[in-house]
């Protein structure tokens, strides 16, 4: 018996012994109450294409070219969902297109249909498509509430799959928020504060981790001198007037040389508040770098890039992102800043199912 292709490419088996055969191998398509087996686009195609289902239309055998171009023809979206589709049934998985919001729902290897719960929910994105933080994190908040684990499977341009797995994260670390008994004194010059009381040098640099050792004295960066004014901990002055500068004459600065200071100011300070310390993540083509604890004792565990929650970009500087990190064993945190200074983050892993 062959199953009739629908006009929007889906499939119907009437014949009970074929549509349990079919069903029993790989649990494709819904079983109707009298034994018949309705195929949905996916399964449709998927089973021509492997030569597992023959078809007929108006009376006539069609091949799986037939039954995608009528998938296409009434799903636009389809070939890039499809071929995820495809990648994880070739990868033994049990696979269900699902309503929004993502494509598919897939069972964990071995699971039974109607008895195991789902483990992935799976979203299929062209890279073509931009990141935009605020859907993955809200794809992400509704998977986590699921108990499911959320991954984006994008497909580039020659049909090749990434996996990343998207997580909602809480950086953490163990470096106790020690403030100092008096104010340190810090001179301000271009970009740079440079704190020269030994003393005080020993107890930022060594103590805390703050800045960088040069020779005898101690070199911050703005947002770290900014941190430090803002906790009381340290008052500046010129370095060419020897005036005093208020923290406000800081910001400005800051802003002016640094557009996105502010986002980066929120994230460094929530980051800190979590017990982490944090250096520039330059050279690594992120804000910060993140450690456990000081980094005479322990390695970086997060490279984190500060953006609006709002932000949208191009793929290719997520996914760039993303091997970056994990080449050099770090976690890609994104901590997306609100208007309200709040800070959350998102963690991005690129992972094979």
């Amino acid at each position: 018996m062959s199953g009739v292709l629908a006009a929007d490419g889906t499939v119907r088996f009437a014949d009970p012994a074929e549509s349990s055969s079919i069903y029993a191998k790989g649990y494709f398509g819904t079983l109707g109450g009298g034994g018949e087996l309705a195929l949905d686009r996916y399964e449709a195609v998927y089973l021509t294409e492997m030569a597992r289902a023959e078809v007929v239309a108006a009376g006539r055998p069609v091949g799986w070219a037939e039954v995608f171009r009528r998938a296409v023809r009434s799903d636009p979206g389809f070939p890039v969902r499809y071929l995820v589709y495809r990648d994880l049934r070739q990868r033994g998985y049990v696979v269900r297109a699902t309503p929004p919001p993502v494509a598919f729902s897939v069972l964990p290897r071995g699971g039974i249909l109607h008895k195991t719960p789902s483990r992935y929910w799976v979203e299929a994105l062209s890279e073509r498509v931009p990141f935009d933080l605020a859907h993955v994190a809200e794809l992400a908040d509704r998977a986590q509430s699921a108990k499911k684990l959320l991954l984006l499977a994008l497909v580039d341009e020659e049909s090749d799959l990434t996996y990343y797995r998207v997580r909602r994260t809480a950086p953490s670390g163990a470096l106790p928020p020690t403030p100092l008994a008096a104010a340190a004194e810090g001179w301000l010059s271009n970009d740079r504060v440079t704190v020269h009381d030994p003393a005080a040098v020993a107890e930022l640099g060594r103590s805390l981790a703050y800045g960088s050792r040069v020779g005898d004295r101690l070199e911050l960066s703005l947002l770290e001198a900014a941190y430090l004014v803002g906790s009381h901990q340290l008052a500046l002055r010129d370095a060419a007037t020897g005036r005093s500068v208020s923290a406000e004459r800081l910001e400005r600065r800051a802003r002016r040389l640094d557009p996105r200071f502010e986002e980066r100011r929120a994230a460094y300070r929530e980051l800190r508040g979590r017990q982490l310390v944090v250096k520039t993540g330059f050279k690594y083509g992120a804000h910060f770098r993140a450690y456990p604890r000081n980094p005479d004792h322990a390695h970086a565990r997060y490279l984190v890039q500060a953006v609006p929650a709002a932000h949208r970009s191009a793929w290719p500087e997520i996914a760039g992102g993303v091997r970056v990190a994990q080449g050099v064993r770090k976690e890609f945190v994104l901590a997306a800043v609100a208007p309200d200074a709040s800070v959350r983050f998102l963690s991005l892993e690129r992972i094979r199912p």
